[in-house]
């Protein structure tokens, strides 16, 4: 990837901005994935209607690129009524034909049906303690300190015995490739390179 203008290349893994900070090279060059990864990136989220909406996400996400997921994301968020799960959990056919025929968001049948499947794994969730506190008893007991991004894993054991979990419960699209990258987004593993500015942000790992 090439420093965007002004940012220059080091060897620890990282690409300093013309703000002097230091970032791993896909946050260096996009604007909005820059503003991602300074503000959103690698924070919890603990609440039910952002784990889901997270899920859902990662899930479409699959096989693209996350710059094209968030580009699309207020077209995503509009057409699924925010993620709020029990309104997505009553969508019918005619919203699945509805969303075939949205351009914003990422037209694929089976992506958007294992959405409203997932919806409807989450309001069961909430018989045995919701989807949040499902999720976060897999955080591990430590995480990777990667000096570059090839120390990165792809996935864990963790993330793998969630995704299994996850499936057992109904849920679709939900592979431990992914689940590891939910897991990086929402801060259960601290997967910052260790020069970066963002490391130890969470609140949840130290620096």
């Amino acid at each position: 990837m090439i420093p965007a203008e002004g940012a220059a290349a080091r060897g620890d893994g990282t690409i300093i901005g013309d703000d002097g900070r230091a970032r791993p090279p896909w946050a260096s060059v996009d604007p909005l994935l820059r503003e991602y990864y300074d503000t959103e990136w690698g924070l919890p989220v603990r609440d039910e209607q952002g784990l889901y909406e997270r899920i859902s996400l990662e899930g479409f996400q699959a096989g693209l690129s996350w710059a094209t997921i968030l580009r699309k994301r207020p077209a995503f968020r509009s057409a699924f009524h925010g993620f709020h799960p029990d309104t997505v959990a009553a969508y019918t056919d005619a919203d699945v034909e509805r969303l075939m025929q949205d351009a914003g968001i990422v037209r694929n049948r089976l992506k958007i049906r294992a959405a409203i499947t997932n919806a409807r794994a989450t309001v069961s969730l909430r018989e045995r303690g919701g989807l949040v506190d499902f999720v976060w008893q897999f955080q591990p007991a430590a995480t990777p300190e990667p000096a570059s991004h090839a120390d990165i894993p792809t996935q864990s054991a963790e993330s793998v015995a969630l995704s299994k979990a996850l499936r057992k419960e109904g849920f679709s699209f939900v592979g431990p490739t992914t689940m590891y990258a939910l897991m990086e987004a929402i801060g259960m593993v601290d997967t910052h390179l260790m020069a970066s500015h963002r490391r130890g942000s969470s609140g949840v790992w130290p620096a």
